[in-house]
């Protein structure tokens, strides 16, 4: 049996058998939730999870979405990065740079 580190997305795991209906409106919640903590910054997904907005815009283009990067990280984050980015993100740590490249170390493979 798989540990639950294992996401290679198997068949056993039943991800996959989630109807796309509810596995949309799921990632509806979860990027709504990201639109509404801005105060979480994307340094600070990417050191603690490995994944941030900008993660989900590529995916969603991954996936199959017609937009280029700049519209797929404007659907993400609910306006232009360039005003997002104004608005909401501040300079990045060198503790937080750390831990962001140990996080994505730990991508590997996914």
């Amino acid at each position: 049996m798989a540990d639950a580190s294992d996401n290679s997305g198997s068949a056993a795991d039943g991800l996959d058998d989630l109807p796309d209906a509810v596995a949309a409106t799921a990632f509806r919640r979860l990027v709504r939730h990201l639109r509404h903590r801005h105060d979480a910054q994307n340094i600070e997904l990417m050191g603690l999870a490995g994944f941030c907005r900008n993660c989900l815009a590529d995916w969603i283009r991954d996936g199959g979405f017609d937009g280029d990067r700049d519209a797929a990280r404007q659907l993400i984050h609910g306006l232009p990065m360039d005003e997002w980015k104004r608005l909401y993100q501040s300079d990045a740590t060198p503790e937080q740079i750390a831990r962001m490249e140990a996080s994505l170390a730990r991508n590997q493979g996914t």
